[in-house]
C-alpha cells in the first residue's frame, strides 16, 4: 500500500485508521500486515524498495527522480538501489543525494562526502548534509528532479541525523513544490514504544529539530507522516506532497535479527544491530569527557576514560538494570577521545533485548560515572543538552539525582509524545 499525505492522512468515514491501512490498496502496492503461513524469518519482511520494485516502479512513472540514500539502500541480495533503478528503463533517475557520512558511507561523525560523479552509473551525487530549507530546495531544482525518494536505514535514536535529513527534504520539497516518496525500512530497536526525554524546542539542532523522544520507536515512513502533519507546514507554510511505501511483514515487536534482512552499517561506528541498540543510550556519553567507544572494536558498547577502574562496573551492576550486565573492560581507542591511550570502563552485555531500556541505561552510566570517577565532566559546549533534548539530565545528574529520578522527570512529556506518535503508526 502506498500512503499519500498533504498534511494529515485521509481516513474513511466510520472506518478505523488501522482498517484503512491494513486493507487499502493503491495501484499495484498492497500492504500485508502479517507474513503468509509458513513464511520463514528470511522471507518475512519486504522493504519499501522491494515493494516499489514489485509494482514496476508505478509511483515513479513519468517522474524525474532523485534519491536520498547511502550504503544501507540495498535489496535483500545486497544490490544497491541506485544501481538497480539506474539499470531499469522504467525509472528516470537523475541524481543521488548523500546524507551525513556520505553516499558511500566513508566519512566519520559530522562529516560527509564531496559532490562527485558516481563512477558506476555516471549519476551526479550531491552532498546534502547540513543543507536546509531554501538552500536544499535550490539544490533539488538544479538537479532537475520533481520527485525525491528517501531510502535510508535509520537506527531509532533521535540524535541520529538521517531522520533530520528526511525532515529537511520534506521542508525543501514543500517549498519547491516537489513530491517526496519515502521507502520504509525497519526500526532495529523495534517499534514497541517510545523511551527517553522529548526534545525541547529551545534545544533544536542538527541532532534534533522537532520534539520527538530519544528512542522514538517509529520507522522513517511513520516519522515522515508525523513531521508532515505539523512541523513541515510550520517550517514551509504548507505540507509536503508525501507518499510512503510501507514494508510488508514487519511487526512492531521485531528486532532487526527478526526481519531476515541484511544489515549494512548505516555509519562507520554502528557496525552491528547490537551497536544500534546500545547507541540509543550510550551516545549520551558524547556530551561528557568520557569516550563513547569510538575507535574501539565495540563502539557504544565499550565506554570509559583514563583512570576508571572496576568500581564503575560494580556500581552499574548494583543497580540491577533490566536486560544488561556490565563487564569491567579496558581498551586503547585508535581515534577520537583518548586516541592511543588506555581507557578503563565497561562493556555492555545485553542478555535480554526485550527487557533492556537503552535510555535508562545511558542515564545510569552518567550518574554512576560521576559518582565513581573524579575526572567526570560535561563537554564545555553543553552538548549533553542537545543530545538529551533537555537540560534536566545534566542538572539532575549534577544535583546527585538517581537514574530513576531522572527518568521520572521526563514522563509527562513522553506520555504526550506517545499519544501523538500513535496517530501516525503504520504497523501492528
Amino acid at each position: 500500500m502506498r500512503h499519500s499525505s498533504g498534511g494529515r492522512p485521509p481516513y474513511a468515514r466510520n472506518v478505523t485508521r488501522r482498517q484503512v491501512l491494513g486493507t487499502a490498496a493503491v495501484g499495484a502496492l498492497v500492504c500485508s500486515a502479517a507474513p503468509p503461513a509458513g513464511a520463514t524469518a528470511a522471507a518475512r519482511v519486504r522493504t519499501g524498495f522491494d515493494r516499489l520494485a514489485e509494482s514496476g516502479y508505478a509511483p515513479l512513472a513519468g517522474a524525474r527522480t532523485g534519491v536520498v540514500t547511502n550504503p544501507t539502500g540495498v535489496t535483500a541480495d545486497v544490490r544497491h538501489v541506485v544501481d538497480v533503478m539506474h539499470a531499469d528503463r522504467r525509472v528516470d533517475l537523475r541524481a543521488v543525494f548523500g546524507p551525513e557520512h556520505g553516499f558511500r558511507g566513508t566519512a566519520q561523525a559530522g562529516g560527509s562526502e564531496t559532490t562527485r560523479t558516481d563512477p558506476a552509473t555516471g549519476l551526479p551525487v550531491h552532498d546534502v548534509h547540513g543543507l536546509r530549507g531554501r538552500e536544499l530546495a535550490a539544490l533539488f531544482g538544479r538537479a532537475g528532479v520533481d520527485t525525491v525518494v528517501f531510502d535510508v536505514q535509520d537506527v531509532g535514536a533521535r540524535f541520529y541525523t538521517y531522520v533530520w535529513t528526511l525532515y529537511e527534504c520534506l521542508v525543501a520539497a514543500a517549498l519547491a513544490g516537489l513530491r517526496t516518496v519515502v521507502l520504509d525500512r525497519p526500526n532495529p530497536l523495534t517499534g514497541r514504544g517510545a523511551y527517553g526525554p522529548v526534545l525541547e524546542r529551545s534545544l533544536a539542532s542538527g541532532v534534533g529539530r522537532e520534539p520527538i523522544a530519544q528512542a522514538h520507536g517509529m520507522t522513517v515512513a511513520e516519522l515522515a507522516l508525523l513531521f508532515n502533519a505539523d512541523a513541515v507546514p510550520r517550517a514551509a507554510g504548507r505540507a509536503a506532497r508525501l507518499e510512503t511505501v510501507p514494508m510488508s511483514g514487519w511487526r512492531r515487536t521485531h528486532f532487526f535479527a527478526d526481519t531476515g534482512l541484511p544489515w549494512v552499517p548505516p555509519s562507520p561506528n554502528v557496525p552491528t544491530p547490537d551497536t544500534a541498540l546500545a547507541y540509543a543510550g550510550t551516545c549520551l556519553l558524547e556530551g561528557t569527557t568520557l569516550s563513547e567507544g569510538r575507535g574501539t572494536t565495540r563502539p557504544f558498547e565499550i565506554v570509559g576514560a583514563e583512570g576508571i577502574d572496576h568500581r564503575w562496573a560494580a556500581a552499574l551492576n548494583a543497580l540491577d538494570l533490566p536486560g544488561v550486565h556490565f563487564r569491567e573492560a579496558y581498551a586503547v581507542p585508535v581515534f577520537s577521545k583518548f586516541r592511543g591511550r588506555t581507557i578503563g570502563g565497561v562493556q555492555l552485555h545485553v542478555h535480554d533485548r526485550r527487557a533492556f531500556d537503552p535510555v535508562r541505561t545511558g542515564v545510569a552510566l552518567l550518574v554512576t560515572a560521576r559518582r565513581v570517577w573524579p575526572g567526570f565532566a560535561w563537554r564545555p559546549d553543553r552538548w549533553i543538552d542537545r543530545l538529551a533534548g533537555t537540560a534536566a539530565v545534566r542538572t539532575m545528574t549534577d544535583a546527585g539525582a538517581s537514574a530513576d529520578d531522572i527518568v521520572q522527570a521526563w514522563r509527562p512529556g513522553l506520555e504526550a509524545f506517545r499519544a501523538t506518535r500513535e496517530e501516525h503508526l503504520l504497523y501492528d
